[in-house]
């Protein structure tokens, strides 16, 4: 138990050390990131520390993986550096048990990063989509960044030149607006204003002192005019402005904002309506079908006709009989292609769901695997250094996350299961950390 102590203590520091680093690196970035909406938007400290503070929560789940690495590797080869582990294993210790208190530690580290991602994250995302919304919904400029083009809003991109701080007023307008199917505009103006109707479904631009260019892509005589203007009011959908409206309702909320019990009912919810929808679809089917069977084999049997013709008079009800019960099946045919296409979307949203749920708990589990490639690892490099731990540790969570992303990529367009896609990547780490394990022992 000493030595364990001892082992846990060598380990303690540099976890604590790898943590604050990473997180400092990934608080800077979000900052180097984020610098250019935060700053010059109007916005008080206060709204910017809840900002940052909040997003604090998907940079713990990602450094605590990578602290737990950096500070295996780096106290497994200050021991082995140090000859220590030499000395342990020279008196009857094998390397495998030395990582028991590693790895115990690895396992409540994962315990409860499962339970921070299920409980804390989920709610870290939800209010900020819910602070950004109403950010802005009372700036609307927030969204906007001078110099650039803005996502697609209600079938329109934006580019304005400057915005103001404490006001909606804009500045050298620039919108290309694709939202009708036979007209291209392309509307220009020197300034003007941005806000939202009263019931925020929509977004109002006051522009003045402009141009509209169209061009009908249809008509190829009189397919381009311009038009000037001193004031001009556009109107465009808000849906795609910033952050949807949230709902205390789970289904309100978006896959990263619900926990893995949340999605699961989800799922089962999606999976149940599938399979009432096929069963009705197919009785529905099976009773029109075999309706039409008995009302026509019934016209055919008591069809009358003269007596020297009733033998082509039964070929000839028969025979449009038939075509009658071929037509309806035609006609059920596009029914069935229309169900085959819902269940393909419910089944890419069950595929969805079932990413972030195996997400939630692969993310932690990597504590325990990269515990155990980094145990053998540090002993094998017998070098304890940050730089030597920080180098090795970023090349197997760049592999590390490389793979979860090329996998959630390939389970979200139905190519794996949503289970391999998140799990692979943890089950050949774990195997290639096993390896190492026995091979150094």
């Amino acid at each position: 138990m000493i030595i364990y102590r001892y082992i846990l203590k060598s380990h303690a520091g540099p976890f604590l050390f790898s943590l604050g680093t990473l997180m400092f690196l990934f608080l800077f970035q979000f900052l180097i990131k984020s610098i250019d909406q935060l700053v010059g938007k109007g916005l008080s400290i206060w709204i910017i520390i809840q900002l940052i503070a909040l997003n604090l929560a998907w940079m713990v789940t990602l450094a605590v993986p990578m602290a737990v690495l950096v500070s295996t590797l780096m106290a497994f080869g200050g021991l082995s550096s140090a000859n220590e582990i030499t000395i342990m294993k020279a008196g009857g210790i094998s390397l495998k048990k030395l990582m028991i208190p590693v790895l115990i530690l690895a396992a409540v580290i994962t315990y409860l990063m499962v339970l921070f991602n299920n409980d804390v994250l989920p709610e870290a995302n939800h209010k900020t989509r819910i602070l950004m919304q109403d950010i802005s919904r009372t700036k609307p400029t927030f969204i906007l960044e001078a110099g650039k083009f803005s996502d697609d809003i209600g079938g329109a991109r934006i580019l304005v030149r400057k915005t103001y701080e404490n006001s909606n007023n804009i500045e050298g307008i620039f919108i290309y607006d694709y939202s009708s199917p036979d007209f291209r505009n392309v509307i220009t103006a020197q300034s003007g204003d941005i806000g939202f109707t009263n019931d925020f479904k929509n977004i109002v631009l006051n522009l003045k002192d402009g141009e509209i260019h169209q061009l009908n892509i249809r008509d190829y005589v009189n397919k381009y005019r311009k038009v000037k203007f001193t004031n001009h009011r556009i109107t465009l959908d808000a849906a795609g402005f910033g952050f949807q409206q949230s709902s205390d309702n789970a289904f309100g909320r978006g896959d990263r904002e619900l926990s893995a019990k949340a999605m699961n009912v989800i799922v089962d919810s999606l999976a149940a309506s599938r399979k009432r929808n096929n069963e009705s679809f197919i009785q529905g089917i099976c009773l029109d079908v075999d309706n039409l069977f008995k009302i026509q084999f019934k016209d055919t049997v008591y069809s009358r006709g003269p007596a020297q013709d009733s033998g082509k008079a039964f070929q000839q009800t028969a025979y449009d009989s038939l075509s009658r019960i071929l037509k309806t099946v035609s006609s059920k045919s596009e029914f069935a292609k229309n169900q085959t296409q819902l269940n393909f979307q419910m089944q890419k949203q069950m595929d969805a769901f079932q990413v972030e749920i195996y997400k939630k708990y692969s993310i932690p589990f990597a504590c325990l695997v990269f515990a155990l490639i980094g145990a053998p690892l540090g002993y094998r490099v017998r070098r304890g250094g940050f730089g030597i731990a920080a180098g090795f540790s970023l090349f197997f969570f760049l592999l590390y996350w490389a793979s979860l992303i090329g996998g959630e990529k390939l389970a979200d367009r139905d190519l794996v299961s949503p289970f391999l896609g998140m799990w692979l990547v943890n089950i050949v780490l774990g195997l290639f950390g096993l390896y190492l394990m026995f091979k150094s022992s």
